[in-house]
């Protein structure tokens, strides 16, 4: 474990760097009049939703272990990992492909990125029961969402990473049809206009093969094929008949799909630049979980809740103008901010073809061995790092969208059943999906 544990020595010493600077303190709290303390701690989007009424309370920088398998897969097969010159990966297996990152690394955001991808979150499968998705505006309430989504699942089933639920660690599926992982997103309960609206996506092996995608529409009750392109926007919840906009005033959201988790496309569509390595404030123990919604600014962030100084790496992503996403893309620019010991996305600056900040992200994270304090299933071995909360808000007209996990609203509220095999492969059939529909 010589390997794991020089990593795992250096992200200690990462984290004792990152103790309290810039006048913040463990038991502060900062409030939208004391923002300017932490206009360096927190990327230029999420500084606006700290103006804007979201309150941050400061503790003491925490340690996140990642799960006993991860560890010993990343011991056994990193050796093996490397880059080719375009950036794609070779020879990975399981566990975090690239333990220690030298910054002076031609290739070092490429495989910050890598890390990002394959991070310890949840490497056999997922299912977050009941998702929930809400919207504000300036000035509205909690209480009084412009719009309220409920999803009844969101999940993943990797093919490749296993560490924990047999097959370990690769899927013969990977090698048979090339497919890396699949991620569906179905049935939209509600608003019952929705109801039945999906979403699946299967990732494949080959970098130059785009992702393949089906959306279930509500309107027409069939499944279509939809492009890459249509990924990088909101999908349709602008309007349920996906045809002419009309229902643009009550299907408002933010979040696209590529954004779920601070990013989810195709890791070989986007080129890279490491900005450099900075100690920032961000969620990575949250307190809440399910996640509180902020009164101060009416709903629109998560609020209050644990920030702690975290080492992250700052990334710039590009899409690339030769990929098939292309200049069709509706987020040509991304910064993302990745926590180097639990490798999730902190934060996410979106910009648009002008250069301007458009768009702004914050992730909140839990760490502990259950989604809830009194879950009855959901109970893991050991603990795990999940998402409790993101938020995405357009920081130009500031309105914003708020995804749960778990929710608060509804009766399965345990969220979360990670790596426990629960997630099938007929849960990812674009049949299944259709039937779920109807």
């Amino acid at each position: 474990m010589k390997l794991i544990a020089t990593a795992l020595s250096a992200l200690a010493a990462l984290s004792i760097a990152s103790s309290p600077s810039a006048g913040v303190n463990p038991g502060d709290t900062i409030t939208k009049d004391q923002a300017d303390k932490v206009a360096d701690l927190v990327s230029p989007g999420n500084l606006v939703l700290v103006k804007q009424g979201m309150t941050m309370k400061i503790v003491p920088t925490g340690r996140l272990e990642w799960p006993p398998p991860y560890k010993s897969a990343t011991e056994k097969y990193s050796p093996q990992v490397n880059l080719a010159p375009d950036g794609t990966l070779k020879g990975y297996a399981a566990g975090l492909p690239f333990p220690l990152v030298d910054s002076n690394d031609p290739q070092a955001a490429q495989k910050v990125m890598w890390n990002f991808s394959y991070r310890p979150l949840y490497t056999d499968d997922a299912i977050a029961k009941n998702v929930e998705l809400a919207s504000y505006r300036p000035g509205s309430a909690p209480a009084d969402p412009v719009e309220h989504f409920t999803i009844g699942n969101v999940g993943f089933y990797n093919n490749t990473g296993r560490t924990e639920v047999n097959p370990i660690p690769t899927n013969s599926d990977a090698l048979a049809a090339g497919i890396r992982y699949r991620f569906g997103a179905y049935p939209v309960l509600e608003p019952s206009e929705l109801r039945g609206f999906g979403l699946i996506r299967y990732r494949n092996m080959d970098p130059k093969i785009e992702d393949n995608s089906w959306m279930s529409t509500p309107s027409s009750r069939r499944v279509r094929r939809i492009s890459a392109n249509e990924l990088s926007d909101v999908l349709g919840m602008y309007d349920a008949g996906f045809g002419g906009g009309s229902g643009a005033a009550s299907y408002a959201s933010n979040l696209d799909p590529d954004s779920f988790f601070g990013f989810a496309a195709k890791i070989e569509d986007f080129n890279y630049k490491l900005l450099g390595e900075k100690s920032m404030l961000a969620v990575a123990n949250a307190a809440n979980s399910p996640a509180k919604l902020c009164e101060g600014d009416g709903g629109r962030t998560i609020c209050p809740e644990n920030w702690e100084m975290r080492r992250v790496y700052v990334i710039e992503a590009d899409a690339k103008q030769t990929s098939l996403l292309g200049s069709g893309v509706s987020i040509p620019k991304r910064i993302f901010y990745i926590d180097s010991e639990g490798w999730f996305i902190t934060a996410s600056d979106q910009y648009d073809r002008e250069g301007k900040l458009w768009k702004t992200l914050a992730t909140f994270n839990a760490y502990r061995d259950r989604p809830v304090p009194d879950a009855r299933v959901a109970i893991w071995p050991f603990k795990r790092m999940f998402q409790t909360a993101l938020v995405d808000e357009d920081v130009t007209n500031g309105f914003s969208t708020v995804l749960l996990s778990p929710g608060f609203e509804t009766e399965e509220h345990e969220g979360w059943y990670i790596n426990m095999g629960v997630a099938s492969d007929n849960f990812f059939n674009p049949v299944t999906m259709s039937n779920a529909a109807h």
